[in-house]
């Protein structure tokens, strides 16, 4: 059992959603992305996401791109990911990187999937990677006990889900809409049947991302979802920021509005 899935069932336990933050690590620079993390645990962050920058982010909306590219101009690498995951850790939450697939085949995908587990990270979110096409990181996911997190569309057929869900650990990350990644006004009506046609096929926890942004939405999805995903909303806290305190007191605000609308009650 991973220190995801520690977490997961702890806070399943506590009758509520689990609050899942993404940050791209080395954005503005590693140091503040550091920063950054932990002040959004120290919030009330269960887990949390560390990007791995990248540069040709097909999924990815405005603000992570801009973020990612500030993080690849500060000259952002691998091993620097390795060291924000630690530092994740350290601060006290479950932690995985989400990556495109290309990077971890470059840099190796049983090294990758040993210097994570080294780091202390518990599995990897890969948008771009399919079961069908894992092998090789299935078996290195194994070797060094890392969840594997697929994502899942309202496009998907129910025997894609089924066949994602059976390969998936940790948590199968529902995307609620179509389409890149970023905050929007209303939560998709679409994820509510998303999560119901995976309950049909699955007991695993399933998270939700794309588009949450206040606390008013993460409570409309922890409602159905067993983890509330938020990204562009909590970086835009830094990058819209004029200076770094400010934008770390806005990520404070609203990773606590967030973390109280997780809450079921």
């Amino acid at each position: 059992m991973t220190s995801l899935d520690e977490t997961l069932a702890r806070v399943r336990a506590e009758g509520r959603a689990a609050l899942v933050g993404y940050w791209p690590a080395g954005f503005p620079t590693k140091e503040r992305s550091i920063r950054a993390i932990e002040t959004m645990i120290a919030a009330g962050a269960d887990i949390i996401e560390v990007g791995l920058p990248y540069s040709d982010p097909v999924m990815d909306g405005g603000t992570i791109q801009a973020a990612a590219g500030q993080a690849l101009a500060a000259g952002t690498r691998i091993s620097d990911v390795f060291d924000v995951v630690e530092a994740s850790v350290a601060a006290g939450a479950a932690t995985v990187v989400m990556t495109y697939w290309n990077p971890v085949e470059r840099y190796g995908v049983d090294r990758f999937a040993s210097d994570l587990a080294k780091a202390g990270g518990a599995g990897l979110i890969t948008p771009d990677m399919i079961p069908d096409e894992a092998e090789e990181w299935t078996s290195a996911s194994e070797t060094h006990d890392l969840n594997r997190i697929y994502l899942v569309a309202p496009s998907s057929t129910d025997s894609r889900l089924a066949m994602t869900a059976n390969e998936a650990s940790g948590f199968i990350y529902a995307t609620a809409v179509m389409g890149v990644t970023g905050q929007r006004e209303q939560t998709s009506s679409a994820a509510p049947t998303l999560v119901a046609r995976l309950r049909d096929v699955t007991d695993k926890p399933i998270g939700v991302g794309l588009g949450v942004s206040s606390g008013e939405q993460a409570h409309e999805v922890a409602a159905f979802a067993d983890a509330v995903i938020v990204g562009s909303a909590l970086i835009k806290c830094v990058l819209d920021a004029d200076d770094e305190e400010s934008g770390l007191a806005a990520l404070r605000e609203l990773t606590l509005e967030l973390r109280a609308g997780v809450e079921r009650d």
